[in-house]
């Protein structure tokens, strides 16, 4: 197929959507993968590409069932988690890393506490699907299942899964993701961290609410900012 300033435009995304991940620290090598949906077609990376110097040409576009419509290279070998979070959820963009510190802690938890009340945009806890070789159908099986209710899992001894709306929403949850795993692995070196309780949540969500939290400002909200 021919393709369309849509696809290029994502492609290009993508592919600076890696490098920032490189320069973040979240991503080293050909560690990871990235895609993003353009209505029945998804632009992914392609198998060995480095991120660091991700261009354009290393994303491959894809059809839902996985076919190879646009580009030389041949897809992640992750291909199939991402159909499938495609598929079981509402993404527009899936993002896997071998984040240090989300690697670590997925090498020893089960679950990842919810310890900090931003973590409640990737659902809450954070569940740590169980280790299954790379590129495998049980591995996809396993992410899938643990990204029920949430927008991220850990993958146990290998990395981690972010999804969202959108290219940068996906991305911002990856970094969401290193930060609240960087808090937990900081306050268990003190002791024991704590956990918000389901009423904490709650009321978070409450006030979040009420307060149009990251919401624009009504228009005809006439009150002035000052300095």
């Amino acid at each position: 197929m021919h393709s369309t300033p849509e696809l290029d435009e994502q492609r290009g995304a993508i592919a600076a959507a890696c490098r920032r991940l490189a320069a973040d620290g979240l991503v080293i090598g050909t560690a990871g993968n990235v895609s993003a949906r353009v209505d029945d077609l998804v632009a992914i990376t392609a198998t060995g590409a480095a991120f660091e110097t991700m261009t354009a040409e290393q994303v491959s576009v894809v059809d839902l069932t996985g076919r190879v419509v646009l580009g030389e290279l041949a897809p992640t070998s992750e291909l199939e988690l991402h159909l499938g979070v495609y598929r079981d959820f509402a993404a527009g963009s899936v993002v896997h890393t071998h984040a240090p510190m989300a690697t670590a802690v997925g090498c020893v938890v089960d679950v990842l506490p919810c310890v900090h009340y931003q973590m409640l945009l990737l659902g809450g806890e954070v569940r740590v699907a169980p280790y299954a070789t790379f590129g495998t159908p049980e591995l996809a099986a396993n992410v899938h299942a643990a990204l029920q209710g949430r927008t991220a899992a850990l993958m146990a001894n290998h990395g981690a899964v972010t999804y969202g709306g959108d290219l940068d929403k996906a991305v911002e949850l990856a970094q969401l993701l290193e930060w609240a795993c960087t808090v937990y692995w900081r306050a268990a070196a003190i002791g024991t961290p704590r956990a918000l309780d389901a009423e904490a949540q709650a009321a978070v969500i409450e006030v979040a609410v009420q307060r149009g939290y990251g919401s624009s400002r009504p228009a005809n909200d006439n009150h002035e900012d000052t300095a």
